[in-house]
């Protein structure tokens, strides 16, 4: 199944101008199975996703896009976060503690909010975001390097703060994930791979034929 990762709404994410619905109703037109709400420093829309998410039958997990003192943070499977921004460690730590998982969203994007060459300390993070529907193929290709180099998992994810963005990146899990229990388990496990949306499909991407 696809899922979209990382997604932001305009009810805990300032900058985005998608409301739930219409995310929803945009992913399952992309043909994605399922999407996760990341908004920054937040997930105030947990409780709100989860009764749409019941009410619709579609499945709409909760995550964070966490802003550490290194760079953004995507995390998944705990019920909180530090309300003030703390070293990228620290917030590693705290996911784990809760039995979460951690992705480095989009870690050499050039507006410096990636955790780049920190993950040459931060060896723990349990993936990192590859495919980025808002970041360009040279820190793309960077992000392979490192995957390369570190046997990281990879992932991918929209990034979406406008309609035409939604889907356009994602990640594809080979068994079903009913729960974001089942999220974090496949993460950990790396069975997880990205994909991108082209011509009404997804394809998804292998860093192995890559020559680096």
């Amino acid at each position: 199944m696809f899922i979209d990762l990382h997604m932001h709404e305009k009810n805990f994410s300032k900058d985005s101008f998608l409301s739930l619905e219409e995310i929803v109703t945009l992913a399952k037109k992309r043909g994605l199975d399922a999407v996760c709400i990341t908004d920054h420093d937040s997930m105030g829309l947990k409780d709100a996703a989860a009764e749409y998410s019941a009410k619709t039958g579609f499945p709409v997990f909760t995550g964070i896009e966490y802003y550490s003192l290194q760079g953004d943070i995507l995390a998944f499977g705990i019920d909180s976060y530090p309300r003030e921004r703390v070293d990228a460690q620290t917030f590693i730590d705290d996911v784990h503690s809760q039995g979460g998982v951690v992705i480095s969203a989009h870690p050499f994007r050039h507006n410096r909010r990636g955790l780049e060459q920190n993950l040459d300390i931060l060896r723990d993070v349990d993936a990192i975001e590859i495919l980025n529907g808002s970041t360009l193929p040279d820190a793309t290709m960077m992000a392979v390097r490192y995957a390369k180099k570190y046997g990281f998992a990879i992932t991918g994810g929209s990034d979406c703060h406008y309609p035409d963005k939604v889907g356009i990146c994602a990640t594809w899990f080979p068994d079903g994930i009913k729960t974001t229990k089942d999220l974090v388990r496949a993460v950990r496990n790396r069975e997880c791979r990205p994909a991108f949306h082209q011509d009404f499909s997804y394809f998804l991407w292998d860093i192995d034929h890559l020559l680096l």
